[in-house]
């Protein structure tokens, strides 16, 4: 006999919590372990461990709102307030790198020859990749919105389709912008410019990786039924993170690849 007389759910006792922290830990050690002996063998286990862990956990969680009916609206509502407050502190993230960026740059010192971009340092051309990159991640901004809008009519064909643009979008803009590293004049080790420029683009193009990724499934999961117009705060979730690496990409293309140079 069911005796829930509250909306908010309950989990059930879980193992992936323990194998979460347990990789975890393996994956730091392997890390430990690559850096002074050049072994990969324990950071292989620890990365499969949290792989592993991830999707099951993630699968139960699927489960849980999809199929057993357990992410009532008090449950949604929490789920936004959490996706909101992640999407928060990627932000400070974020701005600790335009801190350092521009701290450097406003003010080069003398052993950076008093002038930005440093002595010995060509940047990219603003207008060529990166302007392309701009216009490619400004229109899965777009598509995505188009899948959103799709799928709260209960246009599914629509929506599969935009989504799947959307996709298609993000890998190109990472196929991109790893040629643009392949090609860049200058390292990550040239000066404080290839250090903020690096760390700064190549973070954004993690979290492009994780949000195509994120939006990959999720048209997975449209395809299988999985969302309804008033059921589908897993595709809400992606579609945030995925406006936010708009914003942020436009804040990196203004300051870093077009005003810094």
């Amino acid at each position: 006999m069911n005796f829930n007389h509250h909306p908010f759910h309950l989990v059930n006792p879980s193992p992936w919590p323990l194998t979460s922290s347990l990789g975890a830990f393996l994956l730091t050690s392997g890390l430990v372990k690559w850096f002074n002996f050049f072994s990969m063998d324990l950071l292989l286990v620890g990365g499969v461990s949290v792989l592993l862990s991830m999707v099951q956990w993630w699968r139960d969680v699927v489960r849980e709102g999809t199929f057993q009916g357990l992410h009532t609206m008090k449950v949604q509502k929490g789920l936004q307030w959490g996706m909101l407050l992640f999407i928060i502190s990627e932000v400070l993230f974020f701005f600790s790198f335009f801190w350092a960026f521009f701290h450097s740059s406003l003010s080069p010192s003398m052993e950076l020859g008093s002038v930005w971009p440093p002595e010995g340092v060509t940047p990219f051309n603003p207008f060529n990749i990166p302007l392309l990159n701009t216009v490619i991640l400004l229109s899965s901004g777009a598509t995505v919105t188009w899948a959103h809008h799709s799928l709260l009519h209960r246009e599914h064909s629509e929506a599969v389709n935009s989504l799947l643009l959307t996709g298609l979008l993000g890998i190109y803009f990472t196929s991109l912008q790893a040629f643009e590293y392949v090609e860049a004049s200058f390292s990550i080790s040239d000066s404080v410019y290839g250090a903020t420029f690096f760390v700064a683009t190549g973070f954004h193009g993690l979290h492009v990786i994780i949000g195509t990724t994120f939006l990959l499934v999720c048209l997975g999961r449209m395809v299988g039924g999985h969302f309804s117009a008033t059921h589908h705060f897993g595709f809400e979730a992606a579609a945030w993170y995925w406006h936010f690496v708009d914003v942020v990409w436009l804040f990196l293309y203004i300051s870093i690849y077009w005003w810094g140079t």
